[in-house]
């Protein structure tokens, strides 16, 4: 889990020691394959996810915004949701 591409949001989540916090996780995904839906389900369900579509419908930009109590919670998700062929994690 401890990868080092996402070693530098680690960091600087755990600087922050004000926890639970409030995250927001951005990403933007081919509107295919149920691609949307993979995302959606790793997640907190407690979020709140919005979506925005490209003009021609062909990415999604999703937006979650959650209370998140740990860095590592954090990039576990992050982690999970790069694995989706497609994604671009911001």
């Amino acid at each position: 889990m401890n990868t080092d591409k996402y070693k530098n949001l680690r960091y600087r989540l755990m600087e922050t020691e004000n926890w639970p916090l409030k995250y927001m996780f951005k990403f933007i995904t081919p509107n295919e394959d149920g691609k949307v839906e993979q995302i959606k389900a790793l997640l907190p369900a407690e979020g709140v996810v919005t979506f925005k579509h490209t003009e021609n419908l062909k990415h999604v930009s999703l937006t979650c915004v959650a209370w998140m109590e740990t860095a590592d919670k954090i990039v576990e998700i992050t982690e999970n949701v790069d694995k989706i062929e497609g994604v671009i994690v911001l």
